[in-house]
């Protein structure tokens, strides 16, 4: 391994712990991030001078991570009960950019160009779309609406792992057999 793979590694690491940082200590300074997260006050600082600097910093590499990974999930072209099950597998790579990303929304939605939420909500849509033709998703709620259920239920269990209410063993087949299936008995 060289090291560059070693420092986007590390850099990764630790953006994953300054994003649980900041959704479990909002209104902390750098040095209390820097302190939460495992690295110097220094450290941190060379990587980001200012909060803002490290939210922007965050959400930069939430977006690209989360889009990869409905990348991978190859939504336009695998069934889609396979595709749910990669995109919520590879979803769960990131936890902290979920949290993150789920913590800090409102203020960073307001800040990214209206076509950037516009595309991947567009691209949720026809796949939830895509789901209802096959016969694999229920028709009586729009596509839109499959897809901001399949976000709150992700994120909101995402959440609970975080915050020790549920196990992360397990957690992609709960949101799975929820999303699918809901929460009535079988």
């Amino acid at each position: 391994m060289n090291a560059h793979a070693v420092t986007e590694a590390d850099d990764s690491r630790m953006l994953a712990a300054l994003a649980l940082a900041l959704v479990d200590h909002p209104r902390a300074t750098l040095q209390e991030l820097a302190k939460a997260a495992g690295v110097s006050k220094a450290t941190l600082y060379r990587f980001c001078r200012t909060r803002e600097q490290l939210i922007q910093r965050l959400a930069t590499q939430a977006s690209e991570a989360l889009n990869q990974a409905t990348e991978d999930a190859c939504l336009e072209t695998d069934p889609p009960a396979e595709a749910l099950r990669k995109l919520i597998a590879r979803h769960l790579e990131h936890p902290e950019l979920t949290a993150f990303l789920t913590h800090y929304w409102n203020d960073l939605a307001r800040e990214m160009p209206p076509e950037t939420i516009e595309k991947c909500e567009q691209r949720m849509d026809a796949f939830f779309l895509r789901g209802q033709q096959a016969g694999v998703f229920r028709i009586d709620v729009t596509a839109a609406t499959l897809s901001e259920l399949w976000f709150s239920i992700f994120s909101g269990l995402v959440d609970a792992e975080r915050r020790g209410r549920l196990a992360r063993a397990g957690l992609a087949h709960i949101v799975e057999t929820t999303f699918l299936r809901g929460v009535s008995a079988p």
